[in-house]
């Protein structure tokens, strides 16, 4: 026995005066919007990841001080930036620690840090390559070398990491403060 079947009809009559006057709903007609084919969102996706990585080639050897600590400053960059670094002047916002990474995964991170230096407007990050092999730590100066928003980098201070880190001071292009 259904409830509709117990209600009587004079319940029913009662129920439908109190209530008085009644639309009807109609059903909705309104289509879900389609999505944009995935072929399209992964291409997209793809195209701002390769934004995102930065090719270092191992090829490039650049001429880099090999006595005293480890440092550059870009030819456009005032030469006073380094010694600011050296000095501990500018904080690392970000520090990468590469230790127990491959090379090509430490490529990989470091193209990474670098394109979040500019999207999150840091100026100065730490990039620990340690000493083990000196395969890294002498790999990661000549990457940061190829990469055009590096300013200056010199060797950390020894509450960064010292002989085993670099302080990188990152270029941040001054269009975001006009929007």
């Amino acid at each position: 026995m259904k409830f509709k079947d117990s209600i009587s009809n004079n319940d029913l009559k009662l129920f439908k005066e109190s209530i008085g006057k009644v639309k009807p709903l109609e059903q909705d007609t309104i289509q879900p919007k389609k999505l944009t084919s995935t072929k399209k969102a992964k291409q997209k996706e793809k195209q701002e990841f390769e934004k995102k990585q930065f090719y270092f080639s191992d090829e490039f050897e650049p001429n880099l001080e090999t006595n005293g600590p480890m440092k550059y400053v870009r030819e456009d960059v005032d030469s006073f930036e380094a010694k600011l670094l050296r000095r501990g002047e500018y904080t690392p916002e970000l520090i990468l620690d590469l230790h127990g990474l491959k090379q090509q995964e430490a490529k990989q991170e470091i193209a990474a840090l670098l394109a979040a230096c500019i999207t999150e407007h840091v100026n100065c990050v730490c990039i620990i390559h340690g000493i083990g092999n000196r395969i890294l730590k002498s790999k990661v100066p000549h990457w940061l070398v190829q990469h055009p928003d590096v300013m200056a980098f010199h060797q950390a201070p020894l509450e960064y990491g010292g002989d085993g880190a670099l302080l990188a001071l990152i270029d941040l292009k001054d269009d975001f403060f006009c929007k």
